[in-house]
């Protein structure tokens, strides 16, 4: 987790000054990793780590909760074992726009602190992820505090839906292809073919995810961390923006330490949400 913390700073920072007028600020993840380092300490890469802890920590239940009733809800004659568009797609974007109603707050307190730093000119320094959301709610009120909320609907919704899609069917294709093996019948086989599964389905699923929706991740992140409080809140319109100064390369600012950090995360998340469903007796469509 510690990891996964350090990177999603690079992330937020390349997305933050890498596509400005100004031009780029950093080279690469490793460029902004080691300014970091010397202008603010191994401290300053962990900026908004517990806004991140509590924000994890109630989408993962969310998130797979959410998804696992929706699915059960429209399943209907829907052949089981098999995955189906019809079903998995609403049961994604319904889960996505749930949890973006968490994400919007926690992420923008953790993207502001994040964000600040000796490479910020402009801007309040905020002390805590909690005095950055007093601070936020004092000068912006509640619509401050949910500053990129379309945008991260938007990218929860579009991104749940690949995410699901990739993962169900890579996970269904897996072991259609493994279970015909000769060696399926041994349950040692069984126990590391269902981890092998879910770590290549979980991780491969991540990496799609935000293929798909970087770009509005880059958006959102331009929205909540613009001190201009009147800056345009259509993820669309500072897309075009952001095109325009920096090109497609600017559209995926943070690319390379996304895809690090998404494929380990969501293959331990999507192992972990397998297994305790075992324990718990609880059945997979």
């Amino acid at each position: 987790m510690e990891y996964m913390v350090a990177i999603d700073i690079n992330l937020v920072k390349l997305q933050a000054h890498n596509t400005t007028a100004h031009g780029k600020v950093y080279k690469n993840a490793f460029h902004c990793t080691s300014r970091i380092l010397l202008d603010e300490g191994i401290t300053g890469l962990y900026k908004g780590a517990s806004s991140s802890f509590i924000g994890i920590a109630v989408e993962s239940s969310l998130f797979f909760g959410t998804y696992s009733q929706a699915k059960q809800l429209l399943q209907g004659s829907y052949e089981v074992g098999r995955p189906h568009l019809q079903v998995i797609i609403p049961s994604a974007a319904c889960s996505g726009a749930l949890i973006s109603c968490i994400l919007t707050p926690t992420e923008l307190t953790k993207c502001r602190m994040q964000v600040q730093g000796k490479d910020v000119i402009h801007g309040a320094r905020y002390s805590s992820p909690l005095d950055c959301a007093v601070k936020t709610l004092e000068s912006e009120g509640v619509k401050g505090i949910f500053r990129g909320g379309l945008a991260t609907l938007f990218r929860e919704a579009i991104g749940n839906a690949v995410f699901f899609c990739t993962y169900e069917y890579s996970r269904y294709w897996m072991h259609n292809y493994l279970d015909s093996s000769r060696f399926s019948g041994s349950s040692h086989f069984v126990a590391a073919k269902d981890i092998g599964i879910g770590v290549v389905s979980g991780g491969v699923s991540g990496m799609a995810f935000w293929t798909a929706t970087l770009p509005l991740d880059v958006a959102k992140t331009i929205i909540q961390t613009d001190p201009d409080p009147h800056v345009s809140r259509n993820p669309l319109q500072i897309l075009s923006m952001v095109y325009k100064r920096a090109g497609l390369g600017g559209c995926y600012a943070g690319l390379g330490p996304t895809l690090a950090r998404a494929f380990p995360a969501n293959a331990a998340a999507i192992v972990a949400w397998e297994y305790s469903a075992k324990i718990l007796g609880i059945k997979r469509g």
